[in-house]
């Protein structure tokens, strides 16, 4: 099985000289984690004089400091440092699930012309931190090839139905918004047809600045005056599950600035609000976590997976479950902020997971 990875690559050029600062952007944000510039040299392979000759350089390129040494509080990252980290960080969450499906479907054209073992378990699924950390499992797994492609809800059941993929995400909201998303959504499964796997939750929430500096605390607040917010896609699940909040609500989404400003996936959303750009968005904790922000939860959704019911007697799924099922994979999601194993890898029917919590 061939794999195929594809990264971004950032260059910035002046008097014709193009330089690459892929590196250095890890290098930084080691430094603005830790404020000790040993610790990340350590941790990007180089000497410290190397480090130092790196930061030198590209300060010079800039003509201005990228870092800043303070006597007794260590090495912090000047304002112009900062703000490159978090420009790197900010292309890699709107670029990666791209990037990842770009990279599944080159994989997938290239790997049909090669001999190789078992036939694969092609899934869809929208992107989310489970998800992530289950492909990077399912992929040290020898013999066994996942066609992982990052979807939407809806697109993933209906790939499903067409016979596009043999197992779809979906996730579905606790409380008083499951009955009206299962209605979105039904008309793709078929009780008889299909069987659900368990996977996790994840909580949903508002994400905002690190000590929520104008006080919101409810969908109410997105509505005032002078808050700026971020939005996700209008195909996500995750868009359509705060524009069913916003009408429980009563908030009409002209209300709220920002409201069209998109990005494609958590990540993206929680590096808009942390780079300054918006002051506010919608998604899960764990994204939250990762940028520094502070997390209003609303609400916890199931997440788990659908296939055919004879899907489940193929040995390559019963690997994928097995997988689930792992220490490793439960160790993995204990690491996610906001989420949970729920019944990970086990099967259940469609009728089971519709009626529970509703």
């Amino acid at each position: 099985m061939i794999r195929i990875e594809i990264e971004p690559v950032w260059r910035f050029s002046k008097d014709g000289e193009p330089r690459s600062m892929l590196v250095m952007l890890d290098f930084l944000n080691e430094i603005r984690a830790t404020g000790k510039i040993a610790g990340a040299a350590d941790q990007a392979g180089m000497s410290y004089r190397h480090a130092w000759n790196l930061i030198e350089k590209w300060s010079a390129f800039f003509e201005t400091p990228l870092v800043e040494r303070r006597q007794g509080r260590g090495t912090t990252l000047t304002p112009l440092g900062d703000k490159l980290v978090w420009a790197g960080q900010r292309l890699r969450a709107r670029l990666k699930p791209q990037l990842e499906n770009l990279s599944q479907e080159l994989e997938t054209e290239i790997n049909q012309f090669i001999p190789h073992g078992p036939s694969v378990i092609r899934v869809h699924a929208s992107h989310g931190f489970a998800v992530a950390a289950l492909r990077d499992l399912l992929a040290r797994e020898p013999g066994l090839e996942i066609d992982l492609r990052y979807v939407s809800n809806q697109t993933s059941l209906a790939s499903l139905a067409r016979d596009g993929c043999d197992l779809a995400g979906m996730h579905l909201p606790r409380g008083a918004l499951r009955r009206q998303s299962i209605a979105a959504q039904k008309e793709w499964l078929a009780p008889g047809l299909h069987r659900a796997i368990g996977f996790v939750t994840r909580d949903m929430g508002l994400m905002v600045k690190r000590g929520n500096p104008l006080g919101i605390g409810a969908p109410a607040d997105l509505a005032r005056p002078g808050v700026s917010f971020v939005n996700r896609d209008p195909d996500s699940g995750t868009r359509l599950l705060f524009d069913q909040i916003l009408a429980q609500h009563d908030i009409a989404a002209a209300r709220i600035e920002g409201y069209s400003k998109i990005e494609f996936t958590h990540a993206a959303v929680a590096a808009y609000v942390a780079s300054g750009m918006a002051d506010v968005c919608f998604g899960v904790e764990a994204a939250a976590r990762q940028f520094g922000l502070d997390f209003i939860p609303l609400l916890t959704e199931d997440y788990f997976f659908v296939c055919h019911r004879p899907l489940l007697e193929q040995e390559a799924m019963k690997r994928v479950l097995a997988v689930m099922q792992s220490p490793a994979f439960h160790s993995a999601v204990a690491r996610l902020p906001g989420y949970a194993i729920n019944d990970a890898g086990v099967v259940k029917t469609v009728r089971d997971v519709f009626q529970r919590a509703e």
